[in-house]
């Protein structure tokens, strides 16, 4: 089940919804145990490739690479440089790069008529339940005043389911 927050945002007084997220992080460690367990690897394997993996896609970025894992999606860095821009072509040099930023792309694929029908990482079968609510109450439409405040995707609390 995913959570959603009611927010109103500032720039037109209008409200939407807004994922949420609640607890800690998963780790590594868990991520390891269950693919293990749903493979033939042991979870002492598992972790020991998943602990390796950031260091193997930094080497294969570094080199210009872009690196695809299916089932997941494509990793890879894109520069950032400094505000300050040169009017010729023959100026622009690595030392106006002042930053280096991953970016990932969600694996998704597409029928012959080019149109994506799946997206790998994104379960098409998501429940989605208004944060602080209990599943008795969650179809009656709301009984909060709707005034939970701002945030950002990706906040972390405490579980709401107890």
């Amino acid at each position: 089940m995913a959570f959603f927050k009611r927010i109103q945002k500032k720039v037109n007084s209008l409200w939407y919804p807004q994922s949420k997220t609640w607890g800690k992080a998963i780790s590594t460690r868990e991520v390891a145990n269950e693919l293990a367990y749903v493979s033939t690897v042991t979870p002492g394997d598992t972790y020991a490739v998943m602990e390796n993996l950031g260091r193997v896609l930094s080497g294969y970025m570094g080199q210009g690479r872009t690196v695809k894992i299916d089932g997941v999606g494509t990793f890879y860095y894109t520069a950032t440089s400094t505000k300050k821009g040169v009017s010729t072509s023959e100026e622009v040099s690595a030392s106006q790069i002042n930053g280096v930023r991953v970016r990932f792309i969600p694996e998704v694929e597409r029928n012959s008529g080019n149109q994506i029908t799946t997206r790998s990482m994104v379960n098409t079968k998501i429940v989605w339940e208004e944060w602080g609510k209990t599943a008795s109450n969650s179809g009656q439409g709301g009984s909060g005043d709707g005034n939970e405040g701002g945030g950002s995707d990706g906040d972390l609390d405490e579980n709401p389911m107890g």
